[in-house]
């Protein structure tokens, strides 16, 4: 269905289609009676439970714009957030980038996604990345201006990088809106990572600056992971409107799945951006120095970024056209099915200042999946995992993790154990059940409680 019907095809859990029921105008509850037999009781009736949130005729549609430098269909933090209100009935807008060839316009799961700036992820430098951050900016600011005086927001949602697309709101915000400014990534860490400079130089200086003028002007801050949450609120954003908010998977998306063994093969899989902090350069060093140990062994590589010309060198550099597998990008209903079907997953991050407090949903996913991971002992990883659940391996270090990709591909049991851990561990990691944290917010921002 989901294949065949893209769009239109609704996996609901018990709880999404009670609380869509529970918004359409004039609803009843449906209880069984003592024989079992489902009985209707009108709105307001003894044994209609109360509603999860207000109704349509105390003013419970809500109008939500968000905006994001990303690609909706890949960034599963911005389509959470946007699925999920979009079933309880609110509008939503989201204000993208596409790739070529993509449509301006689509509607996904309820969801208005405008795409108004084509991108291709090549960036060599600084001025070439912000040239593209500011043409969006202006762009998103002329295209939600308008939107909100046709049809006012009640609430906007800025994904962050940049900080400072916060600002595009400007009008909405003038006019009564709301503002959340959600940091996915920390940014002067991100910029210092991505393009050089350390944190005494001028630039890292002003890009916390930026930051603290941003999370001023928002309504509220979310912050992606708890390490984050301390460093902004000492230095850019009052505790008191700051909230931390995983990538939690989906677990609609995200579930155990039926297992079938390849033909003698173990997959390794890496999926995500190909750029420099996610380490994958030195994941390709360390299956090149055990391929001749485990020639059942395969790596393979999906995503887009700026290290990808660099990573298909060194493929080619090391001899690895037969075993390591560099592959496009593949939207998430397509790159969850490869993910569950590989045998393990490698999430090689390098430990500097972004990279080692960056919060990698992968691993959820993979716990999600039941796939066994092999994970770098970075400052974030070992705040919210341990040993029972993840096969850690030294950051940066290739031999160990070498070793570590030979002993869990020989060590069946112990990909088995590790699997069966992680999948317990994960199930209060998911959006279902932590969903409830980030409509509250909204709630609270827009006065509409029940």
């Amino acid at each position: 269905m989901r294949a065949e019907s893209p769009g239109r095809y609704w996996n609901a859990l018990p709880l999404d289609a009670a609380a869509q029921i529970r918004t359409a105008p004039g609803y009843v509850c449906m209880i069984p009676n003592e024989n079992l037999h489902i009985a209707t009781v009108e709105k307001g009736s003894k044994g209609c439970s109360p509603m999860e949130r207000p109704s349509p005729e105390t003013g419970r549609k809500l109008r939500i714009g968000m905006l994001s430098y990303s690609f909706y269909e890949s960034d599963a933090r911005v389509a959470r957030y946007a699925e999920t209100l979009a079933r309880m009935g609110d509008h939503v807008d989201v204000v993208s980038i596409r790739r070529k060839g993509q449509e301006i316009y689509d509607n996904i799961n309820g969801v208005n996604v405008f795409r108004i700036q084509e991108r291709e992820r090549n960036e060599k430098g600084k001025l070439s990345y912000l040239t593209r951050l500011l043409r969006f900016f202006v762009s998103s600011t002329g295209f939600v201006g308008k939107r909100h005086l046709k049809l006012p927001y009640d609430l906007i949602h800025v994904h962050s990088v940049p900080d400072f697309e916060v600002f595009a709101t400007i009008l909405p915000k003038l006019l009564g809106a709301k503002i959340i400014l959600d940091i996915h990534d920390i940014v002067p860490e991100f910029y210092a990572s991505k393009f050089g400079g350390g944190r005494k130089s001028l630039l890292f200086k002003a890009l916390v600056l930026m930051e603290k003028i941003s999370a001023g002007f928002a309504d509220h801050v979310i912050i992606s992971n708890h390490i984050w949450e301390k460093a902004l609120v000492d230095r850019s954003v009052k505790r008191e409107k700051c909230s931390t908010i995983l990538n939690y998977p989906d677990p609609s998306i995200f579930h155990l799945r039926p297992r079938t063994e390849s033909a003698g093969k173990i997959k390794m899989i890496y999926p995500g951006s190909l750029n420099w902090h996610q380490g994958v350069d030195i994941a390709i060093r360390a299956f090149h120095m055990i391929k001749d140990d485990v020639p059942e062994a395969e790596f393979h590589i999906y995503g887009t970024g700026g290290q990808r010309d660099a990573l298909v060198a060194l493929v080619d550099e090391l001899g690895l056209q037969k075993k390591v597998f560099i592959k496009p990008f593949l939207p998430l209903d397509r790159i969850v099915e490869v993910m569950a079907a590989a045998d393990l997953g490698v999430v090689p991050k390098r430990n500097d200042p972004f990279g080692g407090e960056a919060f990698s949903t992968k691993i959820l996913e993979f716990m999600s999946l039941g796939v066994p991971v092999l994970v770098s002992r970075t400052k974030i990883d070992t705040y919210y995992f341990n040993d029972s659940v993840v096969k850690f391996f030294t950051p940066e270090d290739v031999n160990d993790l070498a070793n570590s990709m030979r002993s869990m591909v020989k060590d069946r049991g112990m990909r088995k154990n590790l699997a069966e851990n992680a999948l317990r561990f994960a199930e209060d990691f998911s959006w279902e059940n932590r969903k409830r944290e980030y409509l509250d917010i909204v709630d609270r921002l827009t006065r509409k409680i029940s």
